[in-house]
């Protein structure tokens, strides 16, 4: 019985203590797609990733040529010239996989253009984002781009709290 009286005590203040915090959310997809340095950026990172795929898809290009020919010599060719071609052939697939994960893969050339470009805009709506909750007396402010919500009430959407602390909001759009 003083196990169940205890448990209800915590229960019950916990209860209290959850409703005391206030909380909202945001979309940092939206308030991104609002930056005029964010369509900059992502048009950089664009043209720099379509250069790079361009590479990849040259080299993957040679690796076939390289392996039709073979295939099509391959009944002249002595055991040791098959030897060569086929060590050739995998040399050139190891840099072509070499290559994409430099470019592409974790810490990649790719991703760390998109960290060199994005992280400066990351860091200014993060600022933004804590004055608006210090502002609002928030105690948690949740990001419904990288949360999933099934439902959302709009009175805790602090969207355009944020978009007003960048200088983005709409003028004529009174922010309660």
């Amino acid at each position: 019985m003083r196990f169940l009286t205890t448990s209800a005590f915590v229960l019950l203040f916990g209860l209290n203590f959850v409703q005391a915090q206030k909380f909202g959310y945001f979309d940092s997809e939206y308030v991104l797609s609002k930056l005029p340095e964010y369509s900059k950026a992502q048009g950089e990172i664009d043209q720099l990733s379509a250069a790079w795929q361009k590479e990849v898809e040259e080299m993957q290009t040679k690796v076939d040529g390289l392996y039709r020919t073979y295939q099509a010599e391959q009944v002249l060719l002595t055991e040791a010239m098959k030897t060569e071609r086929l060590n050739e052939i995998k040399k050139k697939e190891t840099e072509l996989k070499d290559y994409q994960k430099k470019v592409f893969g974790y810490n990649g050339l790719y991703f760390l253009k998109k960290q060199e470009l994005i992280k400066p805009l990351q860091d200014k709506i993060f600022d933004a984002v804590e004055k608006v909750c210090k502002a609002n007396r928030l105690a948690i402010l949740f990001d419904k781009a990288e949360l999933v919500m099934v439902y959302t009430d709009p009175r805790h959407d602090y969207t355009d709290f944020i978009l007003e602390e960048l200088g983005l909001g709409d003028p004529n759009d009174k922010v309660k």
